[in-house]
């Protein structure tokens, strides 16, 4: 329906009163940080870490600085982490969503462009000329609430920014420790090499002078051909563990020729204990924040569904023709409006109510996620704190007094010196399932980190709840580094030689 009111005199109010909406409506701006404000202090508070959105050459010279003095050294976690925040590739990309987001808000409080049309049309020797500026009277009444909830969707992305910030960070130093581990696993699995070796060539020197059967010297040859089978699947995994960590470091040419730290950290001294973790989940999980603040804008959305259901297309114009004839010009307005014959707009309200219920499932979905993945993460944390503890204070010393009481054997001519490199074997075997569990429980450590939004409360040490649900401290022994001798069994036999 279209409804056009024309008078002779000029309409001046109409075009300023119209021009003022319009100003008005044009006041939304781009803030000073692009909301990356958000993202900086979410690493500092839980990672303790630096971020970086690169966005001119200043800043990817400064990130490169940083970089470069990081990597002269042997690497650290903590290394890892932050040089994956500066230079990882995809993080900068997600950065961009800010801008996409921002520019969404701007363009939600600004009314949309006037249209303009003009009629020039011959009848004879009659010329008639119409001018027609029209504005969306709509999008103007409905700005207000419009960037309200623009602004919803951009606290949601800067939530998720921030939250992929964590994902990063917690992936990196996942990946770190597995890239450590791997490189500590080709050192051992290269000494039982070596020392299969020297049982084979030793077992064929022995059999050639008819001192040693084809049967033992054909065992020794198979374990020798089988511990370089194993170090080959070592390096290689070695290998694919670093280039995962390079990926994530965002290297490329000379800087993927970084140094790892030669071993894991030692595992704590003592069992740390959490309490009250799934409700500090729900608190400070982005991923849950995020998808309340999304359903807090759908709700808002569905109230501007609700507000348009009838009143679709309002369309106030200015008009201004010259009729043939006619000494005047003719000016005043038309309106356009769309009436709800057909449509009433109940679909949309149907829809719309749908995708907002939908959004409240999804919200309890990840809380209830979040408490399963706390409980899980937790759990799988203080089993590894148990098996790593166990490995070192109770296996590695046991091995290692189990190879000094065989060496004394071995130099009294009390056993042969395949026992001896057998015995040597089974410590470096022990020593290396050491270094797993370790490895394991730094996993741990990093993905309980994670599904609690970033990082560890404070721990009250001393106590673990899965064997101690009574609230009584168990005293731990004082940590035992893994023994010397295990690391090279080869020292042995030389010695007893």
């Amino acid at each position: 329906m279209k409804y056009r009111h024309i008078t002779s005199p000029h309409r001046p109010k109409i075009v300023a009163a119209v021009l003022g909406l319009l100003t008005l409506s044009g006041c939304a701006t781009f803030s000073s940080d692009g909301g990356y404000g958000t993202v900086k202090t979410t690493a500092k508070d839980r990672l303790n870490k630096d971020v970086e959105w690169v966005r001119s050459d200043a800043d990817a010279d400064s990130v490169q600085a940083t970089v470069k003095k990081l990597l002269a050294q042997a690497l650290t976690a903590d290394d890892a982490v932050q040089i994956a925040l500066l230079n990882n590739r995809g993080l900068q990309a997600t950065y961009a969503e800010l801008g996409i987001a921002e520019a969404d808000v701007v363009r939600a409080g600004r009314m949309h462009n006037p249209g303009f049309s003009y009629l020039r049309a011959r009848s004879g020797g009659d010329t008639r000329i119409e001018r027609t500026v029209t504005f969306d009277f709509i999008n103007l009444l409905t700005i207000p609430l419009a960037t309200r909830i623009e602004r919803r969707k951009f606290e949601q992305v800067k939530l998720l920014v921030a939250n992929e910030v964590l994902r990063v960070a917690a992936d990196t130093k996942m990946t770190y420790f597995q890239a450590v581990a791997a490189q500590q696993a080709v050192e051992y699995r290269l000494q039982v090499k070596e020392a299969a070796e020297g049982g084979a060539d030793l077992a064929q020197r022995m059999a050639r002078a008819g001192n040693w059967s084809k049967l033992n010297q054909a065992r020794e040859q198979v374990f020798y051909a089988d511990a370089s089978t194993q170090l080959a699947m070592a390096k290689r995994n070695a290998v694919a563990e670093r280039e995962k960590l390079t990926r994530l470091l965002g290297l490329w040419g000379e800087d993927t020729q970084f140094t790892l730290a030669q071993r894991l950290p030692e595992l704590p001294a003592d069992m740390p204990e959490f309490r009250d973790l799934e409700p500090l989940a729900l608190r400070e999980r982005l991923d849950i924040q995020a998808a309340k603040r999304a359903t807090e804008s759908l709700a808002a959305s569905l109230g501007l569904t609700k507000t348009t259901r009838f009143v679709n297309v309002l369309d106030l114009s200015y008009l201004s023709n010259n009729e043939p004839g006619q000494p005047q010009r003719e000016t005043g307005y038309e309106i356009s409006l769309e009436l709800p014959l057909f449509d009433w707009g109940g679909a949309r309200i149907a829809k719309a109510e749908a995708i907002y219920m939908q959004a409240v499932n999804r919200v309890a979905e990840i809380a209830i996620n979040a408490r399963s993945e706390v409980r899980e993460s937790y759990a799988a944390y203080l089993t590894a704190y148990e098996l790593a503890k166990h490995y070192r204070d109770e296996i590695v010393p046991l091995r290692k007094q189990i190879a000094d009481e065989n060496m004394l054997r071995y130099n009294g001519m009390l056993i042969s010196v395949f026992e001896l490199l057998a015995d040597a074997r089974e410590q470096v075997a022990s020593v290396n399932a050491y270094i797993e569990a370790l490895k394991d429980f730094w996993l741990a450590q990093t993905e309980l980190e994670k599904s609690l939004g970033g990082k560890l409360p404070a721990a009250q040490t001393g106590m673990n709840p899965l064997e101690n649900p009574s609230g009584g401290v168990k005293e731990s022994p004082a940590p035992v580094a893994p023994p010397a001798g295990a690391a090279d069994p080869h020292a042995q036999h030389k010695k007893g030689n």
